[in-house]
């Protein structure tokens, strides 16, 4: 019995890391569909795992654009807070379905380590390298006496204490959320102490339906408290007036705003503040602004002109005294210029470009130009303020169907091609689709992520960790439905342990790290960027080490 048990220990488990070449005359693979290519060698796998791959990644990004389009002529609620995390998660689930459905149970039970990989792997690099990423492209200094940070001021540059992000409460609920959500995994991992089989297929059970539990929980709450898509909203309304009046002012002004050597041509700023100061006191008023903000044509954007220019007025007046005057008009002026062009990432000679910018700036923020409106629209109306409305619905329609099906198409293939990558090396699967996959299927969502962290805010970093929070959660409760019917359902055996001991210690590590506090230093990133090996090093060692599963 003892020698038949090291047996079987040696088939499921291989000595790892040993490559092992095989012939194709020894091997032979099975065309995925019947006409797909296959192949036994090392190198024709891993060109099929780099071809799947980018194809699943073209999926992911499709699946996202066109859910952005739908957002924008539905809005928030249902379509915000139910159809697009689910839609974001949709390739890790149907590679995660695939893993389990093709072939005999002995089959499945080999390829659904492709499946847990996966779902290991996206939630650890979502929170652990993406996560440790931002706070390293968002910080910004740290104000000791607050111990929060400074928007866009980084003059502490790398120093691990005294700069960092920081972010709002609201993204504490989401990581809480995200902690609460491992609650599945912490069920099933204990009833496997049962020593029946069938009381361990029930525990496998129980934690399927307290995971969707959980998924429609979650859904529901999205719904009701849009709360990540209303500051989308509220920080998108900014922009776009922020580029309209710049592009206004570039239009009245009697030359131009730079210079050829880039610096602000404060003579031609001069002329346009003396423009819009009607009555000549030096000072520019809200109800001069307000005739500016009038004098614009947002095109098919409506939105509230008062809100326009109390945003213009924070941005500008520095003395709190609710007027703008000459020194404050300069300064804000040069400010959005900067922003708009990019700092350091512009040309050398911006000066005579000037008009391209700003034209870009404000064409990038007139993409999301639905979103403005979304809160002051009532049920029915969200294709109001929006152009084209049936054109949007028909392109998002066919980017969703067609993302959908990509990822429908090439799951499969993928999971032989890493299945067949595992026999070729004797790579374990598990750790091929770890670290390989997740770069397939969360590439788009993590360059996203990072973008929009480096805009060094805490509104901007408040979306962006909210976002990977309400990433791993859906990880942690729709990919884990779909793999826990697929256990229960196929019978397979629950051989993943170590796996999900990694994904309980990274959620609740910075779960909990992060429910209680605003602010983050950047040596907390290097907590985060640790965590990714050790969670790899940890799996090596309860297996192949300990045998613990």
């Amino acid at each position: 019995m003892a020698s038949a048990a090291v047996i079987r220990m040696i088939k499921i488990h291989p000595p790892p890391f040993h490559l092992a070449l095989k012939s194709s005359a020894e091997e032979t693979c099975e065309q995925t569909y019947g006409f797909l290519p296959c192949t036994t060698t090392v190198i024709g796998n891993l060109f099929l795992i780099l071809v799947y791959g980018y194809l699943m990644f073209f999926a992911a990004t499709y699946l996202s654009s066109g859910s952005e389009l739908l957002l924008q002529i539905l809005g928030p609620g249902i379509v915000g807070g139910l159809f697009l995390p689910v839609l974001g998660a949709l390739p890790d689930a149907l590679l995660i379905l695939v893993s389990g459905l093709s072939g005999t149970t002995e089959t499945a039970q080999s390829q659904v380590s492709v499946g847990m990989g996966l779902l290991a792997g996206s939630t650890v690099m979502l929170l652990t390298v993406i996560w440790g990423s931002c706070v390293v492209v968002g910080k910004c200094d740290i104000h000791e006496t607050d111990n929060y940070a400074t928007d866009r001021e980084d003059t502490k540059r790398f120093s691990l204490t005294g700069s960092g992000v920081s972010t709002d409460i609201w993204t504490c609920y989401a990581a809480i959320i995200m902690a609460i959500s491992v609650l599945p995994f912490v069920v099933v991992q204990l009833l496997q102490t049962l020593h029946s089989t069938s009381g361990r297929h029930l525990a496998v059970l129980i934690g399927l339906i307290l995971s969707l539990a959980i998924l429609i929980s979650y859904c529901l709450y999205q719904v009701f408290q849009p709360w990540i898509q209303e500051r989308r909203i509220e920080y998108t309304r900014h922009k776009l007036v922020m580029s309209g009046i710049l592009k206004h002012l570039k239009q009245r002004a009697l030359g131009r705003l730079l210079t050829d050597d880039g610096s602000l041509d404060e003579d031609v700023i001069k002329k346009l503040f003396h423009t819009i100061d009607e009555n000549g006191d030096g000072l520019l008023s809200a109800s001069e602004l307000k005739a500016l903000v009038i004098g614009i044509r947002f095109e098919e954007i409506d939105f509230d002109k008062d809100d326009a220019v109390s945003k213009l007025i924070k941005d500008f007046d520095k003395s709190s005294d609710n007027h703008i005057d000459m020194e404050e008009f300069i300064g804000g002026i040069k400010k959005w210029l900067d922003e708009a062009m990019g700092v350091g990432a512009g040309s050398s000679n911006p000066g005579p470009r000037t008009h391209k910018y700003i034209n870009d700036f404000h064409e990038k923020t007139k993409k999301a130009h639905a979103l403005l409106g979304a809160k002051e629209q009532d049920e029915g109306e969200g294709d109001e303020g929006v152009k084209n409305p049936r054109w949007i619905s028909f392109k998002a329609a066919m980017m969703l169907l067609a993302g959908a099906v990509i990822a429908a198409a090439f799951a499969d293939p993928l999971v032989d091609a890493v299945d067949n990558f595992s026999d070729a090396t004797s790579i374990p699967t598990f750790f091929i689709s770890f670290i390989a996959l997740p770069l397939a299927t969360n590439s788009s969502e993590a360059v996203s992520a990072i973008i929009f962290a480096s805009r060094k805010k805490v509104k901007t970093a408040s979306l962006t960790f909210s976002e990977i929070y309400g990433a791993v959660t859906m990880n942690n409760v729709l990919c884990l439905s779909v793999f826990l019917a697929l256990v229960y359902f196929r019978e397979l055996t629950w051989d993943f342990s170590a796996e999900v001991l990694v994904i309980c210690i990274v959620c609740i590590v910075m779960g909990a790290f992060a429910s209680f506090r605003t602010t983050f230093p950047l040596w907390t990133s290097f907590l985060a960027f640790f965590l990714y090996p050790f969670s790899l090093v940890l799996v090596y060692v309860l297996d192949y080490v300990l045998g613990w599963s």
